[in-house]
């Protein structure tokens, strides 16, 4: 074998294994649900108290599989508290990188799944769809809305502001997934915040 080949061969060895590496911060091993308990609390205009219990269960599941990432639903079901007015938090749709958390934010979520999942390489992606990265700090402005995304130890975390008070947050942890998941509206008008139990 040639220096040629073996430098070819290696390369091409080191960029297969760096399509196939998972995210550290969102992976399963196969395709089963996994539920947590989440708990936190909510408020807004119809609540009475300035806050309120919440709970939930957060189901995650691999719902495809490709050789350069997956797309992972994540549901948020069993919502409970005292509130008259039942809280009800859409599922959210990840694309899923060995570097980088793509909120998936279609018109139809289930159709782009099926239409991303037949792709031979990631989608091009809007920089206000990232939701999640590896290494380092990412920020981006669209508008008003201010987003910074930060990795610190074993957590990323995405946070998202608006001048008005309108504000996401969500928190990664390596090995574990999603650990905190909080939105709210300006002036307390409506929000929440939930964080994963142990």
């Amino acid at each position: 074998m040639t220096r040629y080949r073996i430098a070819t061969l290696t390369m091409s060895m080191l960029m297969s294994a760096s399509v196939l590496a998972a995210n550290p911060f969102l992976d399963a091993k196969d395709d089963e649900a996994v539920s947590a308990t989440f708990r936190g609390s909510e408020w807004g205009d119809e609540i009475q108290k300035h806050e309120i219990p919440l709970t939930a269960r957060v189901v995650t599941t691999r719902i495809a599989n490709m050789p350069w990432g997956a797309i992972f639903k994540i549901e948020f079901t069993d919502l409970k508290s005292s509130a008259q007015q039942k809280r009800e938090i859409r599922p959210d749709y990840f694309i899923v990188t060995d570097d980088r958390i793509i909120l998936l934010n279609e018109e139809d979520n289930d159709a782009a799944v099926k239409k991303f999942s037949a792709m031979d390489k990631p989608p091009a992606f809007d920089p206000g769809d990232v939701y999640g990265i590896t290494t380092g700090k990412f920020s981006h402005e669209d508008g008003l809305w201010k987003t910074t995304i930060s990795v610190k130890g074993d957590l990323c975390v995405y946070d998202s502001n608006h001048p008005s008070g309108h504000f996401k947050k969500i928190v990664w942890k390596k090995g574990v997934g999603l650990i905190e998941y909080a939105s709210g509206y300006g002036a307390r008008k409506d929000g929440y915040r939930l964080k994963r139990q142990k």
